[in-house]
């Protein structure tokens, strides 16, 4: 999740060198940002040639589980001979869907004049970006949806759309489709939620609320990548999953990696040195997310349908419901 500085002045102050933009319609008010970098980076490397030989053998494809007549799986070689083909998206319709509406939604905002580098705040405003007083003084609550999908440049929705592929073909077969885009989505309001509440931009005086004197905007698909990477982290931790434990323990530690170094890079931009300004608060309320929705999932591989269907929709349930009242939270205190 990218973050610019807002900055609101009845005078309109001066913005940095980068520039000072306003939203529509807001006279007076200079928005001041900085530069900024891509702020995650994508999780571990492919698994090698000796991985990709083995797997669940059966006529669903690879990587599904196929109990013996014991009622246990089987570890077994893929057959050398030919295999059914078929286009990648496939499987995984919600990974290649949410990179579809990234993409969509950045296409738009280049034909409709923004910069495909460094688009302003006002720009990122018009297209759902997150920003306290427009949210809580302008009940604009959507943004918590739309900022989900709107990106700060080219390079910022390169490098989350690689983390997202990364992470989304990994967690599809484990989740199912739904269980994909409901993690995004939730996960996702989670992290611009704890941005909102962390950061509001606006301030008590005189008895009144009142526009502090910085905001922030905030947009990106980070926070629902982090929580994506929550969610992995737990299942991949499953004693259901018809997979040898050093491989489920290499790719577990891989996302954790990915979640370590991306944490890291954060809290340097917070206290180093650094013109890029990241969003932390979205990444971690992201993450927390995907953990709280990943603790009553179990792995599609590996478990009865009505099993996984049942703890699926009791956590995305229970998930939409906790943030809910979360977010009633953070609206009552400030009505």
């Amino acid at each position: 999740m990218m973050e610019r500085n807002l900055s609101w002045s009845a005078a309109g102050a001066n913005a940095r060198q980068e520039g000072s933009f306003g939203p529509a319609g807001d006279a007076g008010r200079s928005m001041h940002f900085s530069q900024y970098e891509p702020e995650i980076l994508p999780p571990g490397r492919e698994p090698d040639e000796g991985t990709r030989q083995w797997g669940w053998q059966d006529g669903r494809g690879p990587g599904a589980p196929q109990p013996n007549f014991e009622g246990q799986g089987q570890w077994m070689p893929r057959p050398s001979g030919p295999q059914r083909k078929g286009h990648a998206w496939a499987f995984a319709p919600a990974t290649y869907t949410l990179l579809g509406i990234n993409c969509l939604v950045f296409l738009g905002m280049l034909l409709t004049g923004t910069s495909i580098i460094s688009p302003t705040t006002s720009e990122l405003l018009r297209w759902g970006a997150n920003c306290g007083p427009y949210v809580l003084v302008g009940h604009e609550w959507w943004r918590l949806f739309t900022a989900m999908f709107v990106h700060v440049g080219i390079i910022h929705i390169a490098t989350n759309m690689w983390c997202l592929w990364n992470l989304g073909l990994l967690a599809e077969p484990l989740m199912g489709p739904f269980g994909v885009v409901a993690a995004y989505v939730l996960t996702g309001f989670a992290g611009n939620l704890l941005s909102l509440a962390v950061h509001p931009g606006l301030a008590y005086q005189g008895g009144q609320i009142v526009p502090a004197d910085s905001a922030i905007v905030g947009a990106g698909a980070s926070g629902a990548i982090f929580g994506l990477a929550g969610v992995l982290i737990l299942l991949l931790k499953s004693k259901r999953l018809p997979l040898p434990q050093i491989e489920a323990k290499r790719l577990r530690w891989s996302v954790i990696q990915f979640a370590i170094l991306n944490f890291g890079i954060g809290l340097y931009t917070a206290f180093g040195k650094s013109p890029v300004q990241i969003d932390n608060m979205a990444h971690l309320g992201g993450f927390l997310g995907g953990l709280a929705l990943g603790v009553p999932l179990v792995p599609r591989i590996g478990s009865p349908r009505a099993l996984f269907a049942r703890r699926r929709m009791l956590a995305v349930g229970g998930m939409a419901f906790l943030l809910a009242l979360l977010t009633y939270g953070v609206y009552s205190f400030w009505k």
